[in-house]
């Protein structure tokens, strides 16, 4: 009884090997499909998907706005701890105080690229980049602050 069970999985796998190796044949053969693309030959035509998640970006206006009301539902959203949101109290000329975002610190060696902080946002203040190329040699570079220095909240949101 071994010795069949033993040849039979031998069988089985010189089968799945012949399997394999005729799909690398055939694409060996026929040049048609290209598989693989020439990374980073390629950087000029390179064309992402509309999917491809990079980094956490928090777009800014050209009078250095942005839409964060600093709730903090985009930390609170995040597994593992990425996102923190310092904020600070404002005082309107009114007199009254406002919470807003003193900064929103990004740690992008953290970062699991899982989307929960975008979708957690209610004012669609941050959003995913399409940017991919992270390597430094300095940890610390990973670790970023998204708001512009002096920016403040667009007028309208809440």
């Amino acid at each position: 009884m071994g010795l069949i069970k033993y040849i039979k999985n031998v069988w089985s796998a010189l089968r799945s090997l012949a399997i394999g190796m005729r799909r690398t044949l055939y694409y060996f053969t026929h040049h048609k499909e290209i598989i693989t693309q020439q990374y980073p030959e390629n950087r000029d035509t390179l064309n992402l998907p509309e999917r491809f998640k990079g980094e956490v970006v928090m777009p800014h206006n050209e009078q250095n706005e942005h839409r964060c009301t600093g709730c903090t539902a985009c930390e609170l959203a995040c597994p593992n701890g990425t996102i923190k949101v310092i904020t600070k109290f404002d005082v309107n000329p009114d007199g009254k105080k406002k919470k807003a975002i003193d900064k929103l610190v990004y740690h992008l060696e953290l970062c699991t690229m899982c989307n929960l902080c975008i979708e957690a946002c209610p004012s669609d203040a941050i959003k995913m980049a399409q940017t991919f190329e992270h390597s430094v040699y300095d940890r610390s570079q990973l670790t970023k602050i998204l708001n512009n220095p002096g920016s403040k909240i667009m007028d309208g949101v809440e």
